[in-house]
């Protein structure tokens, strides 16, 4: 073998006596086969098989199935974001003609995916209110191929009823699919529910570092992986196995990070409740916030993130109260070890009655700072709003 090919073709080395605790990064665009006939039946490799690095590396497939234990599923397919996860189900299972129910509550981008680029192209939607609970049943008419569930709502923190949405659209043989981001596996299990998708956004608590962008799509039927796989392959959409190499580590301390902030934020919230500037906590663990019954039956424990509706008379002083904030940074996203705050604008309800509180809302993400130097920054910046 002359240089230049010896610079191109790697030597074997021997792995004898080498274990590691880490997942290896495997980076491929090209998969390579023993011979010519084996490139020739590759389609016969399926969908589990690899046959090209846009597909999946062992990498990917590694966090894929950690997901799918988790969920106790049967397939996760990983794609760029959480958003890529809800449009990948919503573009594989829906067809002109067709009609998908979204709850009022939903991840904006949702609404803005289903009126600017499904209905255009004859796709129906219809806005419900996240409490509908069995009463979904009436929305459902012979058109109705998927209802989505988020749970909890973002930004209002709803909790639906999963299991009675889920059970009507199953009695009229409609699909389920549930954004399961705020809770993880860890808290609650879409498909355990009865949901035919789970989908979350691994940039939030899996990654747990704000520094990946992913989704996942986790499915309880094989039948329903190998759809949405076709769909991936036709659109052209895969992942980079260095992004699920940062999943992976993040997801190894995911648990004893969920706990931390679920119980800060539980602490927080309660305080919060008692504040002067404080119109609204809207936490699923408090008896107040709505859909509280369904999170105490249904949900191992609460994340970090809830918000609290400001009153009105705070509008006035909310620029400069947040900027002089010390811990707390604002930004949007939530999941990593930096505590975050967001204040957002609730769009007018549609078909789940008005929203009702005229102050502002502000989403917390509580991280791993000292809980005594969060409470006192935010308490310092409640203060400043009531001056």
């Amino acid at each position: 073998m002359r240089d230049a090919t010896r610079c191109v073709h790697a030597p074997a080395v021997s792995q004898e006596g080498y274990a590691s605790l880490t997942v290896p990064v495997h980076r491929a665009s090209t998969i390579v086969y023993p011979d010519g006939e084996a490139f020739l039946r590759r389609a016969e490799r399926g969908v589990d098989g690899y046959t090209y690095g846009l597909h999946g590396t062992p990498t990917t497939r590694t966090l894929a199935e950690q997901l799918t234990r988790l969920h106790g599923g049967a397939r996760t397919v990983i794609v760029p974001s959480g958003q890529a996860a809800i449009s990948m189900v919503m573009l594989t299972l829906l067809a002109p003609g067709d009609r998908v129910l979204i709850p009022d509550n939903a991840y904006p981008p949702v609404h803005t995916l289903c009126a600017q680029h499904l209905a255009p192209r004859g796709i129906d939607f219809t806005v419900y209110d996240p409490l509908v609970g069995a009463g979904i049943a009436d929305l459902i008419d012979a058109r109705t191929r998927l209802v989505w569930i988020e749970a909890p709502g973002s930004g209002t923190m709803e909790v639906p009823d999963v299991p009675a949405i889920v059970a009507a659209a199953r009695a009229r043989g409609v699909l389920t699919g549930c954004d399961n981001t705020w809770a993880t596996p860890l808290l609650f299990k879409p498909l355990a529910h009865g949901a035919d998708f789970a989908c979350e956004a691994l940039t939030k608590y899996v990654g747990g570092h704000s520094d990946l962008l992913l989704g996942s799509i986790t499915v309880a039927d094989v039948a329903l992986h190998r759809r949405l796989r076709q769909t991936l392959s036709a659109l052209g959409i895969g992942v980079s196995p260095d992004e699920c190499s940062l999943a992976l580590r993040g997801m190894e301390t995911m648990a004893v990070r969920l706990a931390h902030s679920g119980r800060v934020a539980e602490d927080f919230a309660r305080r919060l409740a008692a504040m002067p500037q404080v119109e609204t906590v809207l936490h699923p663990a408090l008896p107040s916030c709505p859909g509280h019954a369904a999170f105490t039956r249904d949900f191992k424990g609460a994340s970090g993130v809830f918000s609290i509706v400001l009153k009105a008379a705070t509008e006035p002083n909310l620029a400069a109260a947040l900027s002089e904030l010390k811990v707390f940074a604002i930004g949007a996203s939530w999941g990593g070890t930096h505590s975050l705050l967001a204040p957002m604008e609730i769009a007018p309800r549609q078909n789940g009655g008005p929203w009702h509180d005229a102050g502002r809302l502000i989403r917390l993400s509580i991280g791993l700072e000292d809980p005594d130097e969060l409470w006192e920054d935010l308490s310092a910046t409640l203060a400043r709003l009531g001056a």
